[in-house]
């Protein structure tokens, strides 16, 4: 990995010499292919940063099929500033730091617009920091939807996944009492990430909750519905399960004032870098522990997408780069 040198003569910072190519995993309908193609020409507002590792969401699994060939799939990257932004803003050339991009994040280089970063302290491995992107913005943002936390009744449904395994410990850390549920990785320890209870179906649950964050869908998102409190938000986040949940106003409590709330990270509003900074700085201070159920070398991005859709991978998967490999 490059980094910028500074003159003795000039005390100025010398712009690092960059590869004119790089390889990078390029979108086509069967799925990535790794190729060389060119450097990413960055615009002005954002810096050109070294991939040091990556993160896949599940949700960029079916992707492929439905855009056109030559895409650059990849959204959460942790790397090293190697050219700052043009403009001025941003960090300088150097700078560790975690991003949200909207694409080009599975490569050895990547663009990044400076307001979708945050810079990392040194404790904060990249490998953790990779992970935060959508997964840790989607279940800090989803909770916000329910209002304050503290001494509230919290379910996250398929809680041992990369959303729902950082959404059970930031509701706990925020005061909640949370149930976590799940079907797989019973082995994962939700426990010690803040859940007070654990459990495998709704029926093993107990009362009703203040706020659901609901990622199942089917019949789960039904069932979660006649459980929600007469004032409580639903927030839904997926269909992981695949089946429709057949809906109507008799599915809410009569009379009551509940909220479903629809959710998507990239329509949310709210600003990325910030709250990636919250993030980082949450973890730096040791009160979040990103799940990190597998890594391995980005060259084995298709066996690890492979596992992801067969739900072998608890938490999050995270691919480290290695520049000229």
């Amino acid at each position: 990995m490059t980094s910028s040198r500074t003159s003795p003569a000039s005390a100025h910072p010398v712009p690092p010499i960059l590869p004119q190519r790089m390889r990078a995993w390029i979108g086509t309908p069967d799925g990535p292919d790794l190729r060389i193609v060119a450097l990413p020409e960055p615009a002005p507002h954002e810096a050109l940063v070294s991939v040091a590792a990556f993160s896949v969401n599940r949700g960029e699994l079916n992707l492929f099929r439905r855009r056109a060939e030559g895409w650059r799939p990849g959204q959460d990257l942790a790397g090293t500033v190697v050219r700052a932004a043009a403009d001025g803003s941003g960090p300088a050339a150097g700078t560790r730091i975690a991003a949200m991009n909207d694409f080009g994040g599975w490569a050895q280089y990547a663009a990044v617009p400076v307001d979708r970063l945050a810079v990392l302290p040194d404790a904060v491995a990249f490998t953790e920091a990779a992970t935060l992107g959508v997964a840790g913005l989607t279940a800090l943002r989803a909770l916000r939807r329910g209002g304050p936390l503290l001494g509230r009744r919290v379910l996250v449904t398929g809680a041992s996944g990369g959303v729902g395994s950082f959404a059970v410990q930031l509701a706990a850390a925020e005061g909640a009492e949370v149930t976590a549920l799940t079907g797989t990785h019973r082995d994962l320890d939700l426990k010690a990430l803040g859940a007070h209870h654990v459990a495998t179906s709704l029926a093993d649950t107990e009362g009703d909750f203040d706020v659901i964050l609901e990622s199942v869908g089917g019949e789960v998102l039904v069932s979660a519905l006649k459980r929600l409190s007469t004032f409580g938000h639903i927030v839904v986040l997926g269909t992981s399960s695949g089946r429709t949940a057949s809906l109507s106003i008799s599915s809410f409590v009569p009379h009551a004032r509940q909220t479903l709330h629809p959710f998507w990270v990239f329509g949310s509003g709210e600003p990325v870098g910030e709250d990636l900074e919250l993030l980082v700085r949450l973890i730096d201070l040791g009160r979040l522990r990103p799940v990190l159920g597998h890594q391995d070398a980005w060259e084995r991005l298709p066996e690890v997408m492979t596992s992801l859709r067969e739900r072998r991978i608890a938490g999050k998967a995270t691919l480290l780069v290695h520049d000229g490999a």
